[in-house]
């Protein structure tokens, strides 16, 4: 994964806490602790990875199918929340992620 450097500003205390991180020992920096951060609020914010999903989806950065993995629903879910937002479809998933699609869902399903 290639990394990339973000310019946040930040309520002074909120620095503060954030420069601590180190030294408490339970991450060796605070980008770190930041990606965990947003893993984390991701994780629990399932509207924000479908906004997220849906907005990456609508830049071209992301297939279909990626955009269902991302926010966790599934293929027709994520179709169904692409056309309430206004967003069109693009093309088609390529056979890979078509395959791959299949495949979780015969797992999903048991018989995989």
């Amino acid at each position: 994964m290639t990394e990339s450097t973000v310019r946040v500003q930040l309520p002074a205390f909120l620095k503060v806490q954030l420069e601590s991180v180190r030294d408490t020992g339970y991450y060796e920096s605070e980008s770190q602790f930041v990606a965990e951060a947003i893993r984390t609020l991701l994780a629990a914010r399932k509207d924000l990875r479908i906004a997220v999903a849906c907005k990456l989806y609508e830049h071209g950065a992301i297939s279909l199918g990626k955009a269902a993995e991302l926010s966790g629903l599934d293929i027709e879910a994520m179709k169904t929340v692409l056309h309430e937002r206004g967003i069109p479809r693009a093309d088609f998933e390529s056979l890979a992620e078509i395959e791959d699609m299949a495949e979780e869902a015969l797992h999903v399903a048991g018989r995989a």
